[in-house]
């Protein structure tokens, strides 16, 4: 009588199966590459100051972040889980050292968010949201057979919030808030019960009623008075601008004029005189989409929201097609910052939205946002391919 026994064929040194460059994403990659070639044209055709030169820079961040992204697809992503207690510790002290080393008023509003390096300004809140992912993520997986206890939606949620009320600190509410998003979205992918997401939902918003409304009453403010009028001035713009000319009402109108004036093709980088002629704030990060809407019209947004169209689907697939519950939980939790980022930002240059500061991904300028999005995106391939590598091995093993 014969038995059957499963032999396992190991591939060897150099095959296709070992090399892991060629199980990459490529739409995905194009994806990041194309908005970064985006970006390019529109900071190359805002050349003007202040301006000057930030596509020359724009372009050395975009070369770096896509060698990390390639040499972090190549690490096997499930060996992050061993260093979650450091990689949340290091990120809690990377923002507790803005206090220490950034210089006040480098921001809008006087906020404290980088820290000067020789050549570069280090955001550590931007680099700290990748970190969260992942060491939440690790925490999520430790505790995923205890998954109807509520300890453990409370100590995920209560890690979250932990570097979010730090950031908070900063003045960077925008960041705050994709973090608090991030152990929403780890809890939502790991398959938190509907209960308890539903009790989280409802607190958010008496949180916010609290402090917008009932908190300012009393006498209490938690935020600053430019965070409530970047969290509100959305609101029925019309009349709200008209009644009181703040700086947002004037970043909101000015934002819309450039969009409106692009019309289907643009005026074209000679003629955008809201993005050339300093009447658009930010025109490089904030409000860089009404930037693009003005020189290069409906088509050219066209073309960005679908190459993140792309960004998204392609996240979507890598969700679906983990190995494990880790891989699921960190692209979850990317796919939940980018659509976050995206849509806000948008919106925001659309007026649908608050005036947050979050940067548009690989469209905005800034050397922390670039290498932040493209780290992301080499987790994503480091997922991607460590799921194909996974499928192809089950497909090898043969029945003798």
């Amino acid at each position: 009588m014969s038995t059957t026994t499963p032999i396992q064929i190991s591939e060897e040194p150099g095959s296709p199966m070992g090399r892991s460059l060629l199980r990459i994403d490529p739409l995905l990659l194009l994806a990041g590459v194309g908005l970064s070639a985006c970006s390019l044209v529109v900071l190359h055709a805002l050349n003007v100051a202040p301006y000057v030169g930030e596509y020359k820079r724009q372009a050395m961040y975009a070369g770096l972040g896509v060698l990390l992204s390639l040499a972090i697809s190549r690490v096997d992503y499930s060996r992050l889980r061993e260093f979650r207690y450091v990689i949340y510790g290091l990120m809690v002290v990377l923002n507790l050292a803005v206090f220490a080393f950034a210089a006040p008023g480098g921001s809008a509003g006087g906020s404290q968010r980088r820290i000067p390096l020789p050549g570069f300004s280090f955001q550590s809140s931007a680099f700290g949201m990748l970190m969260l992912i992942v060491a939440l993520s690790a925490f999520a997986v430790e505790r995923s057979r205890r998954l109807s206890e509520h300890r453990t939606t409370a100590r995920i949620l209560l890690l979250g919030l932990i570097p979010a009320m730090i950031v908070m600190e900063q003045s960077d509410l925008g960041d705050a808030l994709i973090y608090v998003l991030i152990a929403g979205a780890v809890l939502f992918f790991m398959g938190t019960s509907w209960k308890h997401l539903t009790a989280l939902a409802a607190l958010f918003v008496v949180a916010a009623v609290i402090v917008l409304t009932v908190a300012p009453a009393v006498g209490v403010n938690v935020l600053q008075n430019y965070q409530k009028e970047r969290l509100t001035t959305f609101i029925n713009p019309p009349a709200r601008c008209d009644a009181a000319q703040d700086e947002y009402c004037y970043q909101l109108q000015q934002g819309l004029i450039a969009i409106g004036s692009g019309q289907k093709t643009g005026t074209g980088p000679t003629k955008a005189v809201q993005a050339t002629g300093g009447f658009i704030p930010e025109a490089d990060s904030d409000f860089v989409f009404a930037t693009l809407g003005e020189m290069y019209g409906f088509a050219g947004a066209a073309v960005v929201i679908s190459l993140y169209a792309l960004l998204i689907w392609r996240t979507l697939r890598i969700v679906t097609m983990s190995k494990n519950l880790f891989g699921t939980l960190i692209a979850g939790s990317i796919l939940a910052m980018f659509m976050f980022q995206i849509f806000l930002t948008i919106g925001m240059n659309l007026g649908i939205m608050p005036v947050t500061g979050i940067p548009l991904p690989l469209m905005a300028y800034g050397g922390s946002s670039v290498l932040t999005t493209f780290i992301a995106i080499g987790l994503l391939q480091s997922i991607h391919v460590q799921a194909r590598m996974s499928a192809a091995g089950k497909a090898r093993v043969l029945i003798v």
